[in-house]
């Protein structure tokens, strides 16, 4: 696996300052996560950095990036192509970073829409790209509070929710792997009703 450094050298050059001054802020804030909830933090850091890394991708272009990797594009990714940057940016991380660490990978496919059985690495990449300190929403500073007194699960219903929030307020389509994501942890997790 190629080292931080590469690979953060890599990726300045393919993407645009903003996104990559994000991709560093997810980096530092998935390794402050990690260090709290007992993961890897040198994986988290990398996924944190590598998350993005199919936005060098223009969004028109995405379905036939991913048709040519043979990821499989449903009906709402095809009406929202920006979705298919997460399973992209998981083949760019071995096509282009030498990243072939399944963990990474599965992080950086689900930061976007969550899924069925998150692992802890997969929830801390999906609430760090919510909460970095170069996000700047509505309702950011409480999810960032939680990253310091709330569980793992609690923190990333809160995400979850609030993004499906966000996404129903635009009157938006909701994937199903956010619902599914969200129901599990209600379910199974901390945030269990």
């Amino acid at each position: 696996m190629m080292d931080y450094e590469a690979c953060r050298r890599m990726l300045e050059e393919r993407l645009k300052p903003s996104r990559y001054r994000h991709s560093l802020g997810v980096a530092d804030t998935a390794a402050a996560l990690a260090r709290r909830f007992g993961v890897d933090e040198a994986v988290a850091r990398l996924a944190g950095l590598l998350h993005d890394a199919a936005r060098e991708f223009p969004t028109e272009t995405m379905i036939d990036e991913a048709e040519k990797r043979g990821i499989p594009i449903g009906p709402i990714e095809r009406a929202l192509p920006l979705l298919l940057h997460g399973p992209l940016g998981a083949f760019r991380l071995v096509e282009i970073y030498g990243v072939e660490d399944e963990a990474i990978r599965r992080a950086v496919s689900r930061h976007t829409v969550g899924g069925a059985g998150m692992t802890p690495l997969d929830k801390i990449i999906y609430f760090a790209d919510m909460i970095e300190p170069n996000r700047n929403y509505p309702g950011v500073a409480g999810l960032r509070r939680l990253a310091d007194s709330a569980s793992l699960d609690e923190m990333t219903l809160a995400g979850l929710n609030r993004s499906l929030i966000f996404v129903m307020e635009k009157g938006g389509l909701i994937h199903p792997d956010t619902v599914t994501a969200r129901n599990e942890i209600l379910f199974t997790g901390d945030g269990a009703r």
